[in-house]
């Protein structure tokens, strides 16, 4: 059993902190999806377009396609060309076509009026303005020239994205891969949700809260269930995480206590970069690597994990799947109540902003005990607060970082 002892690890800042696990951080490989499953994903590979978008001059309305120097004369209607066929017609002079809109443009026309100013009679149709050449013709190539780049490596795939790529005629994409994230609880106190609470003990919410964290952040969940406060049964279970994932998330046991045994065995088995942060909440919060593998050792608080979390793990999950923004976006919010910061620790405390009055507001969500995971509930940012000495007042600017949508004007 380890005996309780003041911690051997030096408090390093919450920025060294990221900046140390940025630095152990790699890009994972890359794997090769179908068009439909890539949302959401990092494009891993530069498009080049192979073909001129449109491929061929087109109609943008619906209307008639003519020559201009027919002036106001009515024209003989040749032909009717739709979407998707080929225009076999040949406007020659004193003729016109009914076109619809994304239809070829026939040779010999140089522009295309629009059916609402026209009138058809008799075969003939007669026009209320002469067009100027290429009105309401989309020329080849308007939106896409052969050999264009269309996206570049480290793009983020959404519905445009995807769009485009079909668009330009691919079906498969090359993307990097979403990391694993494997994840133990540990304590003896330890139950599941859905067992009856006995004294003593507490349900494990830690594991499911950082589960939909990790879906969240683009990753794979891996439970590995709940252990007790056993060096060798957490050892086994670390290292078949490690067999199996990119990224070991423990939680709990990384204080100074006798049954805090997660830094013992990642000095064992691996090198911890550091054990201890100036941050609130999530001191212990510890890092190692093992075999190049990222372990994080999360604190068993549900709000100390939570947050630590989305402070250093996210960001390590963010650039190993390619991502070129791995921060969260910072936005300058007015608070609405006075802030007593940390004496020697940064601090991130839950919050809703909001807008009122044209500015950005923000409103801590209560309590901010590391155990009340409520503080989190409904949060959409977390405010970070220097460490000092004296409240900071009520109207001040503090730095926001957003983990939501910002909320309408109340």
């Amino acid at each position: 059993m380890v005996q309780m002892q003041a911690s051997r690890y030096p408090m390093i800042s919450a920025q060294s902190a990221i900046e140390t696990i940025l630095a152990k951080t790699s890009v994972l490989n890359t794997e090769e999806l179908a068009l439909q499953a890539a949302t959401g994903r990092v494009l891993a590979e530069t498009v080049v377009a192979d073909d001129d978008m449109p491929p061929f001059a087109a109609s943008a309305v619906d209307g008639y396609a003519l020559r201009i120097d027919d002036g106001l004369a009515p024209r003989r209607v040749l032909s009717e060309i739709i979407a998707g066929s080929t225009a076999e017609t040949t406007i020659t002079p004193g003729t016109a076509a009914r076109i619809m809109t994304g239809a070829p443009l026939p040779p010999g026309a140089d522009a295309v009026i629009m059916v609402e100013q026209t009138s058809e009679r008799d075969g003939s149709v007669q026009i209320e303005e002469v067009p100027r050449q290429g009105d309401n013709v989309y020329p080849r190539g308007l939106d896409i020239t052969g050999g264009q780049t269309v996206l570049i490596e480290g793009s983020n795939l959404g519905s445009a994205e995807i769009g485009l790529l079909a668009t330009v005629g691919r079906t498969r994409v090359t993307v990097y891969r979403r990391p694993v994230v494997a994840i133990l609880s540990t304590g003896d106190e330890l139950i599941e949700p859905d067992e009856p609470l006995r004294a003593g003990s507490i349900r494990d919410s830690n594991r499911y809260a950082l589960f939909g964290a990790i879906l969240e952040a683009g990753g794979v969940p891996l439970s590995l269930g709940k252990v007790q406060d056993d060096e060798s049964a957490q050892e086994a279970l670390i290292r078949e995480g490690l067999s199996q994932a990119d990224v070991v998330l423990t939680s709990g046991g990384v204080s100074v206590g006798s049954r805090d045994l997660i830094k013992p065995i990642l000095a064992r088995i691996g090198t911890i970069h550091f054990g201890r942060i100036a941050f609130k909440p999530g001191k212990p919060t510890t890092f190692a690597t093992v075999d190049n593998k990222l372990v994080f050792g999360l604190p068993g608080f549900p709000v100390s994990s939570l947050v630590s979390f989305e402070v250093f793990v996210r960001p390590a999950l963010q650039k190993m799947q390619g991502r070129r923004r791995v921060h969260r976006p910072v936005v300058q919010a007015t608070i609405t109540h006075s802030l007593t910061p940390s004496a020697d620790r940064t601090e991130f405390q839950r919050a809703q902003v909001h807008w009122s009055q044209g500015r950005l507001v923000a409103a801590a969500t209560g309590a901010q005990r590391s155990s009340r995971l409520l503080s989190l509930v409904g949060a959409n940012a977390l405010l970070r607060i220097p460490p000092g000495g004296e409240a900071i007042p009520a109207g001040s600017l503090v730095e926001a970082h957003l983990v939501g949508d910002i909320l309408e004007e109340t």
